[in-house]
């Protein structure tokens, strides 16, 4: 889940703060035993889940039914491989999926390259891509094995337009140009744009999920977004069903977008 305060970030997001040695696996993470005594839910629970989770939304089954089976696979993972503490059916259905598939409702992605950086589980790239077609996708992570979570869900759901890349983002950015970067529940502002400092050329905008004290976050991160030239655009806000939360969207328009 993604919160607005940074002591409330989502433990189960990676920071993409260690650089993967060539050819090792990382060092094993202590959280990546997975959580094998949780149960998982069946298929049909989980389209019910989306069906309750996107009753206010356009969209259509086939997608929602999508999203179960990608949602199927990620919580019989999370059994081997910590994944993410969300695993209740509307949780997981609102908390990963609404929250983000809602992006698409405010940005649109045509044409677009589009990077997902720290994506963990696969979230929100895997949700947005199943939704965006007309888009390109690279979903990076800086732990092997969730990377290779993310490449056997692409082969899954059988995703041409998107990549999965184990690499820390500073580095994949200095090499690959995006228009957007996405971060979800990864630190706070200040820090999203610090991690991108030496490489805030290499994209057009930033896009941030935050929760309901994104404008103090915002105030926090104001002068060091500016002294690197990112710049705040544009803020949508939206409530998660029932008592769920409420959620922002933040996108910086980023220095690589000058002059365009």
């Amino acid at each position: 889940m993604t919160n607005g305060d940074e002591s409330e970030e989502d433990p189960e997001k990676p920071d993409d703060g260690e650089d993967p040695p060539e050819g090792e696996v990382p060092a094993e993470d202590p959280d990546l035993a997975g959580r094998p005594d949780t149960p998982v839910p069946s298929h049909d629970e989980l389209v019910a889940a989306m069906q309750w989770a996107f009753a206010a939304e356009e969209i259509s089954i086939e997608l929602l039914e999508r999203f179960a089976v990608h949602a199927r696979y990620i919580l019989e993972k999370n059994r081997e491989v910590n994944l993410t503490g969300i695993v209740a059916a509307r949780d997981v259905a609102a908390k990963h999926y609404l929250d983000s598939w809602k992006v698409t409702r405010f940005i649109g992605f045509f044409g677009k390259s589009v990077l997902d950086l720290g994506s963990g589980a696969g979230f929100p790239g895997i949700p947005i891509a199943l939704s965006e077609k007309e888009a390109r996708f690279t979903l990076l992570d800086s732990t092997q094995k969730k990377v290779k979570v993310i490449e056997d869900s692409i082969a899954l759901l059988g995703l041409k337009h998107v990549s999965a890349v184990w690499a820390r983002g500073e580095d994949h950015l200095a090499r690959v140009r995006h228009d957007a970067v996405l971060m979800r529940a990864v630190s706070s502002v200040r820090e999203n744009v610090r991690t991108l400092r030496k490489v805030r050329h290499a994209l057009k905008e930033l896009v941030l999920w935050k929760g309901p004290s994104w404008s103090r976050e915002v105030r926090a991160g104001e002068r060091e977004a500016e002294r690197l030239g990112f710049k705040l655009d544009t803020v949508f806000e939206y409530q998660l069903p029932e008592e769920l939360g409420k959620r922002a969207i933040l996108v910086y328009r980023a220095p690589g977008a000058q002059g365009k």
